[in-house]
């Protein structure tokens, strides 16, 4: 069972450096990836197994249909990266069974966000079928 998963929209600098050289040698073999895709790799030095990791869209202002959905396709690209690579023992059809998901966002505001979304979807205050909840 892998307990650390970081979900990284976008990937930067600090993610890399913590990782060490070889999460940026693996990554150059990826080619590029698209807006709205993911790729895994190896988390290396970090206190993980791996690293998904996803290019998300640029928006100023208000984003258009077309970059929210861009952005939707970043989060579920990414989790049937988590489900295809089985990255718990016995992988089903929804997110629950995730012991930790770890975003890294670039923006206090995005932050923000997070916050203040995330419990609805994790609750803190009621464990999920399997007994994981938020610590938000």
């Amino acid at each position: 069972m892998d307990s650390l998963l970081p979900l990284v929209p976008p990937v930067d600098g600090c993610i890399h450096r913590a990782a060490g050289p070889l999460l940026t040698d693996e990554c150059r073999t990826l080619q590029s990836c698209e807006t709205g895709k993911a790729k895994i790799t190896g988390g290396y030095r970090l206190p993980a197994k791996y690293v998904i990791h996803t290019v998300g869209p640029i928006a100023h202002g208000e984003p258009s249909a077309s970059q929210a959905a861009e952005l939707r396709s970043c989060y579920l690209s990414s989790l049937d990266l988590l489900l295809e690579h089985r990255l718990r023992s016995a992988a089903k059809q929804t997110l629950l069974q995730v012991d930790r998901l770890i975003i890294c966002v670039f923006l206090e505001k995005d932050e923000s966000v997070y916050l203040q979304r995330l419990p609805h979807y994790f609750p803190a205050d009621s464990p999920g079928p399997t007994g994981p909840r938020s610590q938000l």
